[in-house]
């Protein structure tokens, strides 16, 4: 069955103008739980509560406020709004082409396929196609709704796909991470270690032959709970063993090639070497 669009705009770089389809691309299959009165078993619902007036609000009376300080609000009523808005609507303006391998996936928050629209299937495909020649992908202002947002198109498949990111204010600077002092290894560790990822490597990422194992499991006990039934735990899988780099990257390669043959294998994690424990002085052993 044919997918349907959810919206559409018209793509414009010089004097070219695309007009093209919109389609989801991804949708989250988690799950989800719905919260539930423990006497009665219905589902509650949220209300919009004033605890300065102490009293239920609708809707209705409701406006948006701009926090400028601390509880300090600032209102913005909808013609405000919509004042504030872009005047463009459902376009989007290529202002830039440029390599693809510059950019970093951090950026990327949300895809969309794209598709031609009417009178759109020359164009379209000529800039599919000269993208995909010239190995770079366009960074555009998709308008939609009053807002502004940043995208990417790139080549997908035999057309293009939609990568709204985020702003650079958006991302922290991984430099706010704290990695540690720098470690030195050996040659041998950094052998198995070589080895480790070669023996575990493939050519291509395939998702499908991955699952949500959680969700797996959540549908299988509301299964059987819904027919009446005891829901059956899994058994608890061995604790990982902690033991010191060297021997946990020389028990990986083994275990990983065991898998290959049998595909069965424990955990290993890879830890400095434990310390034995201080003996008690017989001080501060218990807490009152």
């Amino acid at each position: 069955m044919p997918a349907r669009p959810n919206s559409s705009t018209t793509i414009s770089f010089g004097l070219v103008s695309i007009p093209v389809k919109i389609y989801t691309a991804t949708t989250s299959r988690s799950v989800r739980f719905n919260q539930l009165h423990t006497k009665c078993g219905g589902r509650v619902k949220q209300k919009l509560y004033c605890p300065v007036d102490d009293e239920e609000v609708e809707r209705d009376d409701l406006v948006r406020g701009f926090e400028f300080a601390k509880n300090q609000y600032v209102q913005f009523s909808g013609e405000e709004m919509r004042a504030l808005e872009a005047e463009r609507f459902h376009t989007l303006d290529i202002v830039e082409f440029v390599p693809e391998s510059s950019v970093d996936f951090i950026y990327i928050e949300r895809s969309q396929y794209l598709g031609p629209d009417k009178g759109g299937d020359k164009a379209f495909n000529l800039l599919s196609k000269a993208m995909r020649r010239t190995d770079r992908i366009a960074v555009g202002r998709y308008w939609s709704r009053g807002k502004e947002q940043l995208v990417l198109l790139r080549p997908y498949k035999k057309g293009l796909i939609m990568h709204q990111v985020y702003y650079a204010n958006e991302v922290r600077d991984y430099e706010d991470v704290e990695l540690g002092p720098d470690v030195r290894f050996t040659e041998a560790e950094e052998t198995l270690a070589d080895q480790l990822i070669e023996s575990l490597g493939s050519e291509v990422f395939e998702p499908g032959k991955y699952r949500d194992e959680y969700a797996a499991r959540v549908k299988e006990a509301a299964d059987q709970k819904a027919a009446g039934q005891e829901i059956t735990m899994a058994p608890e899988q061995p604790a990982a063993q902690i033991i010191d780099l060297f021997e946990a990257l020389k028990q990986s390669l083994t275990e990983v090639e065991e898998q290959k043959a049998t595909g069965t294998g424990g955990e290993v994690v890879l830890a400095e070497p434990a310390r034995e424990p201080a003996a008690e002085s017989g001080q501060g052993a218990k807490k009152a």
